[in-house]
């Protein structure tokens, strides 16, 4: 999932409105440009070489929240190509909804996107185009769609882990993440259910809509027959690299005749 958002367009077009909207069902922090440049660009006027210098600063900003694992939405008018190339790459919602903002100036300067990923009309109202950019920031884990499965108790989830899922979302493209109920029966397993969900679900926050965490019971053995149709593999990390060995992977494919 891209992080990083920008919601531009003219002034007064309802920027703000939409990103107050979206930013509770990302749990995203919201960066408005007039008060970055209230508190933190006094410097800057409003020249185009000024707000090309804005635009690299709030693109900076935002890069740092998406560095600490958040989502960041940025609210800023950034009227040019050259401006929208300084804040970065991003998911760029573009509010085009007035003809005219009420600075002439901004309006002169204005220069409609070229690329953007969602293109917000005057019907609808706020919470309606909120949740259509949620449907393609997150979109819906698909049941039906092929999916890599993982067992364990995550007591608790570890970068080893992540690496491992992270590897079964690549070759797969989603995971169902499945865990042990295993909570109390020694010290070795003290978490509940809901504190691993919120654990995996923190770590692979980047892959929202590609994975979905549901309880188990203590499965202590797997057993399949016949052709079932499953590949049956274990991914063994390479410790020095931290990446994937394919010749460490062992394939456990039933073959026909087998039980």
């Amino acid at each position: 999932m891209q992080r990083k958002i920008l919601i531009m367009g003219l002034p007064g077009s309802g920027k703000t409105t939409l990103a107050a909207a979206l930013a509770p069902l990302l749990n995203a922090v919201v960066f408005n440009a007039d008060a970055v440049r209230a508190n933190l660009s006094r410097d800057l006027g409003f020249s185009h070489e000024d707000r090309v210098e804005h635009a690299r600063r709030m693109g900076w900003m935002c890069d740092r929240v998406v560095e600490a694992g958040g989502t960041v939405i940025a609210d800023f008018i950034c009227p040019t190509s050259e401006t929208r190339a300084a804040f970065g790459d991003a998911f760029v919602i573009w509010v085009d909804r007035i003809e005219v903002g009420r600075f002439e100036d901004t309006n002169r300067m204005f220069v409609a996107p070229e690329r953007f990923d969602l293109r917000v009309s005057a019907d609808g109202a706020p919470q309606y185009w909120a949740e259509h950019a949620l449907a393609q920031l997150r979109p819906a884990f698909d049941p039906q769609r092929p999916t890599a499965l993982f067992i364990g108790r995550y007591q608790p989830f570890h970068p080893g882990h992540q690496r491992l899922i992270e590897e079964g979302l690549r070759r797969v493209g989603q995971v169902c993440v499945a865990v042990r109920d295993t909570h109390g029966i020694d010290i070795k397993n003290p978490l509940p259910f809901f504190a691993v969900k919120q654990r995996i679900e923190a770590g692979l926050s980047a892959y929202a809509g590609r994975f979905v965490v549901v309880p188990l019971p203590n499965i202590t053995n797997v057993f399949y027959g016949r052709d079932v149709g499953y590949t049956v593999e274990r991914i063994v990390l390479d410790e020095a690299t931290e990446e994937i060995s394919a010749t460490k992977i062992r394939r456990l494919a039933a073959r026909p005749g087998e039980h």
